[in-house]
């Protein structure tokens, strides 16, 4: 009763007799039960068991993967070819089975697999499993056809609506609400450096067109060419850029281009026209010579970009063509899972991000690893 006193202080328009303060109660203790049952799972040291059937490159990134989470995960094997299958589930007994062939045709041991299925054995793809378990999409280990015939990147039904409306709430709500604090930002840049308050750039927008893009300055002036990166610019930054960048208050001023329509709060952070043709390029050089490319960048220019994104919560500044490509990785991640709650999840996320001025980064390559061959001979 205690309980219910509460929470009917906490949503005193509810009433009883509707029974949705008990379906409140209901979802709370749920997920609270779930986060307790998970973190003592994970304090007894218990993990989901998975068994990797093939050794693809995809199937290698998955165990390396695994090999990070000691805590959630156990792998309990890897088989080449799955013609023991029935055994190693036996012997094994793993929650989950993770099929990754370079090649499927006549080596997928389809009846092992539905078997599986048919105890309770999840069995997936490890494309789901590398995306589930890192939040990003290995895409140039995946078939062009998977994403040009693939449904998965089709516009989500309410999002897209979703998206303008808060974009432009947000936009009109902040530009009032934010202008003193724009104004005082202002003053302080401009008593810290010399130049103006602004920084406008071309950026690339929705199917690539350019737009002005407009930031607080954070940065010393500089004339001619310069690079793109952060990192070859930190010498530049002023006092004031700094706490600018670390609490995201420099982006601010995209409030203006929200409203305009350039953009909305959430999707992939638009890239200087420069650099678009830089990635571009890259693409079509590499993707001809050794595949290692950034393929389906035209898709990602499919949506607007946002002044917050799932590549901005779970990943760093690019300081690298190589970095810029892992971003685009996360960029296809949200593409491909696009929904209002995932908007809502980034959301919370930079939120937090913008209290702490510290973002969650990955586990990066000195974790620890487990190699394919180690648990082939283990298996």
């Amino acid at each position: 009763m205690n309980a219910l006193a509460f929470a009917h202080q906490l949503l005193p328009e509810i009433r009883f007799g509707d029974g949705a303060l008990l379906a409140c109660l209901f979802v709370l203790t749920f997920v609270l039960g779930s986060r307790v049952y998970g973190g003592v799972r994970q304090l007894r040291g218990f993990g989901e068991r998975l068994l990797i059937v093939g050794t693809s490159p995809l199937a290698r990134l998955v165990v390396e993967e695994i090999a990070r989470r000691p805590q959630r995960y156990a792998l309990v094997g890897v088989v080449e070819d799955g013609a023991e299958l029935d055994r190693l589930v036996a012997e094994r007994r793993p929650d989950r089975i993770v099929v990754g062939f370079a090649d499927r045709r006549g080596r997928v041991p389809l009846c092992h697999l539905v078997e599986s299925r048919a105890r309770g054995i999840r069995v997936e793809d490890a494309v789901e499993t590398y995306e589930s378990l890192t939040g990003k999409l290995a895409l140039e280990l995946m078939p062009p056809s998977r994403v040009i015939f693939s449904h998965e990147y089709a516009t989500a039904r309410f999002q897209p609506a979703f998206a303008r409306a808060l974009s432009l709430l947000v936009a009109v709500t902040g530009l009032i609400v934010l202008a003193p604090v724009m104004a005082v930002i202002a003053l302080a840049i401009k008593l810290d450096s010399r130049g103006p308050v602004f920084f406008v750039q071309q950026r690339a927008g929705l199917y690539r067109l350019p737009f002005n893009l407009i930031k607080f300055r954070t940065m010393h002036p500089v004339e001619g060419v310069h690079s793109e990166w952060e990192r070859d610019n930190s010498n530049r930054i002023t006092r004031c850029g700094r706490w600018l960048r670390r609490f995201r208050l420099d982006e601010l001023p995209q409030l203006i281009n929200m409203l305009r329509g350039d953009m909305n709060l959430v999707g992939p952070r638009p890239h200087p026209m420069t650099n678009v043709e830089l990635l571009v390029l890259t693409a079509r050089n590499l993707s001809e010579v050794s595949g290692d490319a950034i393929p389906y960048y035209s898709l990602r220019c499919s949506v607007r970009p946002g002044i917050t994104g799932w590549a901005q919560v779970r990943y760093r500044y690019a300081n690298s063509l190589e970095q810029e490509v892992e971003k685009i990785r996360y960029d296809f991640y949200y593409l491909r899972h696009r929904s209002v709650w995932l908007d809502v999840r980034i959301l919370l996320e930079t939120v937090r991000i913008v209290v702490s001025g510290h973002r969650t980064i990955p586990a990066e390559v000195e974790a620890p690893r487990e190699t394919v061959e180690a648990h082939r001979e283990r298996a």
